[in-house]
């Protein structure tokens, strides 16, 4: 079936996870036969590679190490060969990677998005690989060559580059706390009720818990006990 023939489908724009399934191409399984196939696709791309990536998606995923390493070092390799290279990730997930004591290298250009919609690599708009569960590649990979399929493909990355960030020199601890989420910040860390912040601050209730889940996400956390070190990481407090 091809993409134009799906009910609901809007060319121009993303593609549902639900449409990606569904999605014609060769189905690659087994660590080996995976990482062979995903270094296929990135030696391929001269002119354009690009990917949706979270570099803290394998985590506890039980991600072959070999199978990590050997894949990364296949894309270190190749990207100085390619003309644009371009990433983007989670913030939340660059912020998991960071808790670990990791940091994310990748080479090219990259923007942070609050989330991502799946993991792609697609190679100068010719072939792309997605993981079958759209999520782990090592579980297995789509590798996609029809046209149609892969051009919407590339017009999503480039709908979410557009709105993304630059990581900037620093990365994602160099950036300040949104200044609409700092009182709320500042609750927190001095221990008030929910609706002692939200008369301190002059909010309905329903609107502080609001900002509060604004800022656990802008943390990468849903704890607010590790909102606090997150954010004293970050130099935010």
């Amino acid at each position: 079936m091809s993409l134009a023939m799906i009910p609901g489908t809007v060319l121009c724009g993303e593609v549902p996870r639900s449409v990606l399934r569904k999605a014609r191409g060769r189905q690659v399984h087994g660590a080996d036969d995976v990482s062979a196939a995903l270094k296929r696709v990135v030696r391929a791309a001269r002119h354009e590679l690009l990917s949706f990536d979270d570099p803290a998606g394998a985590l506890g995923q039980g991600g072959p190490e070999p199978f990590l390493q050997s894949v990364g070092s296949c894309v270190h390799e190749s990207a100085p060969r390619t003309a644009t290279v371009r990433w983007v990730a989670p913030r939340r997930g660059l912020a998991r990677l960071a808790h670990t004591g990791e940091r994310w290298h990748r080479p090219g250009d990259a923007r942070v998005t609050e989330s991502i919609p799946f993991h792609i690599i697609v190679a100068d708009r010719a072939v792309a690989a997605v993981p079958l569960d759209l999520d782990v590649y090592h579980h297995g990979v789509l590798v996609i060559r029809d046209p149609v399929m892969v051009q919407t493909l590339v017009r999503t990355h480039r709908a979410w580059w557009e709105m993304g960030e630059e990581p900037g020199g620093g990365g994602l601890a160099a950036r300040a706390a949104p200044a609409h989420l700092r009182p709320v910040l500042q609750a927190l860390m001095a221990g008030l009720t929910d609706e002692a912040a939200a008369t301190r601050l002059g909010v309905s209730g329903r609107t502080y818990s609001r900002r509060v889940g604004e800022l656990l996400s802008a943390l990468g956390t849903t704890s607010r006990f590790r909102a606090g070190a997150e954010a004293a990481r970050r130099g935010w407090v």
